[in-house]
């Protein structure tokens, strides 16, 4: 008897393949409560983030299944583009990795190879966790990993944006998302991502990019600028950190009072 194909575990892929705006913040602080909230509250996907913040993989691991019983997908963004830290991640039941500081074609063929098991990749087997994350065998689990993670990479030094084309013509890219913070660093002009010439690298991002096909991401701190994003085609929208959310919402409730 034959063993049925089974679903994909991961819906993102099929959302943007019909042309429909995924919503999404990156979880900076180690805990699973603030996630819990965070994946019931409508986003799609949650990056948890093992690059800046103080989540080790302990926490990674509780703060991944506490997206279980949600549409919410968990991701994880690493420090450094190397397959040793992409391993583990997806081991304990994130269903993509977000890469940092993508420059060149041989850096996102890197990337795409460190999470495809043989022979379309690198990826190393032991994923002893991540069927227990999503109620499904190991079996199971293994017929659609290849096709469940969800290489994500970020445009975001100088470099990358004069290499663009030749970056986002690797297959095997899912997502590519213009990071604003590390662009204007890489001209030394951080922390001014308004900046007339940070803005210009950025749009030059989005142009090779949208051309190339391949889903876009990027940052959307304003309702006004979710919706100019979507209508240029962007696909992946992060809308904060959980500490920007969080102080956000607690300014939005002095709004009004007297102080």
């Amino acid at each position: 008897m034959t063993h049925p194909t089974p679903a994909p575990l991961n819906r993102l892929r099929k959302l943007w393949r019909e042309g429909r705006p995924t919503f999404g913040a990156i979880a900076t602080i180690p805990s699973i409560q603030t996630v819990q909230i965070m994946a019931r509250s409508g986003l799609d996907w949650i990056i948890i983030d093992l690059e800046h913040g103080p989540i080790d993989l302990g926490s990674a691991h509780a703060m991944i299944t506490a997206t279980s019983g949600t549409p919410c997908i968990p991701l994880a963004r690493i420090a450094s583009n190397e397959p040793w830290l992409a391993k583990t991640p997806m081991d304990i039941g994130a269903l993509g990795i977000n890469f940092p500081m993508i420059c060149s074609r041989g850096g996102a063929e890197k990337a795409v190879r460190s999470l495809r098991y043989p022979p379309r990749g690198d990826r190393l087997w032991g994923p002893f966790h991540a069927p227990f994350r999503w109620g499904v065998s190991m079996q199971d689990y293994m017929a659609t990993a290849d096709d469940d993670m969800i290489c994500m990479i970020t445009i975001e030094h100088v470099d990358a944006v004069e290499r663009i084309d030749e970056i986002m013509a690797t297959p095997g890219i899912d997502v590519a998302v213009i990071g604003p913070g590390d662009l204007a660093t890489s001209i030394n002009k951080g922390g001014r991502i308004d900046d007339p010439e940070v803005q210009a690298l950025m749009a030059r991002a989005e142009a090779g990019i949208l051309k190339s096909g391949v889903p876009i991401g990027g940052v959307a701190r304003t309702a006004e600028q979710a919706n100019a994003m979507i209508d240029r085609g962007y696909l992946a929208l992060a809308l904060g950190f959980d500490w920007s959310l969080f102080q956000r919402g607690i300014m939005a409730s002095f709004e009004g009072i007297k102080r």
